[in-house]
């Protein structure tokens, strides 16, 4: 009688588990997203379908970091100074990935913050100058907003670094973006 009542609670556990995890996801579907949404298998049927990656291609998985540097006078001075206002070391990691159902962008960025979800928001979009080192990133931000950086690649070291100015009139803030490739790495780069 024991072991029947266990193994019944064991049944209702299994099952409860289930559905709260089929719950999740239907309540996952069902919410309205600020952001572009890609599903797992979107994201798979991007990187199979692509064809074979140029040599400095910068598709990958990153680590970030940013500075953010504040430059003006103070209240009393007469001189211009530049600080760090803000400073966050390897702070998130993205994935890069071809964007070939894209007509206005070539590479769109997805957040890797979070794991095990039913989909993934488009946080950035990167097009090619004819420079093919210099990219135009546009940040993706809430309510409809975007940042625009200019990018370029260094294909040596797996890099990307970007800048973006802002001026309030009293201050100028300096954005700088920083991407070390994590994967995958290129055969013939220096970087260890």
């Amino acid at each position: 009688m024991r072991i029947r009542t266990i193994f019944i609670l064991l049944i209702a556990i299994g099952f409860t588990s289930c559905s709260i995890e089929k719950l999740y996801t239907m309540k996952q579907r069902s919410k309205v997203h600020s952001y572009e949404q890609i599903d797992f298998h979107d994201l798979m049927n991007r990187y199979v379908s692509k064809e074979q990656p140029d040599i400095g291609e910068i598709e990958g998985i990153y680590s970030v970091s940013m500075i953010l540097y504040k430059k003006g006078k103070g209240i009393l001075s007469s001189t211009e100074k530049e600080k760090i206002a803000e400073r966050k070391e390897n702070y998130m990691q993205v994935a890069i990935l071809k964007d070939a159902n894209g007509a206005d962008r070539e590479y769109i960025e997805v957040p890797l913050d979070k794991k095990f979800l039913p989909s993934y928001s488009i946080r950035g979009e990167f097009s090619r100058m004819a420079d093919a080192n210099i990219l135009i990133y546009k940040h993706l931000e809430s309510r409809g907003k975007t940042s625009s950086y200019t990018f370029t690649f260094d294909r040596t070291k797996d890099i990307l670094e970007g800048v973006r100015k802002e001026n309030n009139g009293q201050f100028e803030y300096t954005w700088q973006l920083t991407y070390v490739k994590l994967q995958p790495k290129q055969a013939g780069s220096s970087r260890k």
